[in-house]
Formats: structure tokens, C-alpha cells, sequence
């Protein structure tokens, strides 16, 4: 085993350059995803039916298909129905979003359903105009209230990045997969990219736990 992994070695910075794809996937759709989803978390709450509706079907439809499916239906539909050739990075972060706000939305609808109505009635009553309610009051509690929700989604965003391997784009996976074709060993070049999986989901778990202190501090 030893000798395997001093064949992979040369390799590994090939499956590092991917490191900067793969973040860079998440951020972006993490931003994406947490705009998106809270449009659909304020749509759920409010009292129009129609927009309520839209939400719920659109939350239903992602939470009810499978993740592969909608990037490769994105990305091999898009060319076909519009003529324009998606990039495969660019599907994966679009779909990655849209697929991320879907669950995000109901994290943040309960966020937003767990703040004391009473704070909501005595802003009304002073005459508070309802963007500004949720802006300076609503939100700020309902993030504190989802904090680690939101760490945990930003986990598994990161993991679903790897999705975008199916379709070409060169994130660590889709570069593990390479070094494996190449040197016909599966075991090495997997386990580094686990082991990079791992350091960046402990990173992300000590911003979490970092985060949470700050705001158990400041309450």
C-alpha cells in the first residue's frame, strides 16, 4: 500500500488544483442558495396563496427528485432547448443553489415562525413597514435561532459539490476519478480525496462551533 500511494504521489497536486473549484462551488452557491432561500422562506409565510403555493411546489419538487438528476437534466437540457452550451461549473453551481435554497427555505420559515409574535404585532403597531420588521427584527433573531442549521447545510453543500464530477466539472473528485483511470488504483487516490473532504468539513464545523459562541455571547 505503501508503494501505491508513492505511485499517486506526483498526482496529488493535480487533485489539490481542484480544491479551488470546490470551494469556490460552494461559495457560491452557498450565497445563492441562502438569497434564494430566503425569498422562498418570506413567500411561505405570506398571507398571498398563490406565491405560497409557488413555494411549496418548488420545495416539493426538489426535495422529491434526486440531486444527479436535476444537474444532468440542467446541464444536457439547457443546450438542447435554448442552443446556448452551459459550462459544466456553471450548471453545477446553479443547480447546487437551487437545490440548496429548496431545503434552506424551510429552515428559515421555521427560524422566522420562532420568533415571538409579539415582537411582530408591537412593530405593526408602531407602524413599521414590513420590509424593515423583517430586515432589522425578524431576520437577525431567526438567524441566531438556525445558526447551527445552517452551518450543517453548508456541510452538506460542500459534499454535493462533488455531484458536479458526472458531468466534467474538474472539482477533487472529478480529478480523484482522473488520477484512479490513470494509475488503475482506487483505494490511494480516493482516501486523499476523503481526507480532503474531511479537513474542510472540520474547518467548517469549527467556524460553526466559533459562530455559535459569538452569538450565545452577545445575547
Amino acid at each position: 500500500m505503501i508503494d501505491n500511494f508513492k505511485t499517486i504521489w506526483p498526482s496529488v497536486p493535480y487533485i489539490l488544483e481542484g480544491l479551488q473549484v470546490t470551494l469556490q462551488l460552494m461559495l457560491f452557491a452557498g450565497l445563492f442558495s441562502l438569497i434564494w432561500g430566503t425569498v422562498l422562506a418570506v413567500l411561505k409565510v405570506s398571507s398571498i396563496k398563490l406565491l405560497k403555493w409557488i413555494a411549496v411546489v418548488y420545495t416539493f419538487y426538489f426535495r422529491g427528485t434526486p440531486l444527479i438528476l436535476n444537474v444532468m437534466l440542467f446541464y444536457f437540457s439547457v443546450p438542447q432547448l435554448t442552443g446556448y452550451k452551459i459550462d459544466a461549473l456553471e450548471a453545477g453551481f446553479i443547480v447546487l443553489g437551487l437545490n440548496s435554497a429548496a431545503y434552506l427555505s424551510e429552515t428559515i420559515r421555521g427560524g422566522i415562525l420562532a420568533v415571538d409574535k409579539g415582537q411582530r404585532e408591537a412593530a405593526m403597531s408602531l407602524g413599521v413597514p414590513t420590509s424593515r420588521m423583517m430586515i432589522d427584527i425578524i431576520f437577525p433573531q431567526a438567524i441566531k435561532n438556525i445558526l447551527p442549521a445552517l452551518v450543517n447545510e453548508s456541510i452538506l453543500l460542500l459534499k454535493d459539490t462533488a455531484i458536479v464530477s458526472v458531468i466534467g466539472g474538474a472539482e477533487i473528485m472529478f480529478r480523484g476519478g482522473v488520477v484512479t483511470g490513470e494509475h488503475y488504483l482506487f483505494f490511494e487516490p480516493l482516501m486523499i480525496v476523503a481526507g480532503l473532504y474531511l479537513v474542510m468539513v472540520f474547518l467548517l464545523t469549527l467556524l460553526g462551533t466559533y459562530l455559535e459562541g459569538r452569538v450565545r455571547r452577545s445575547d
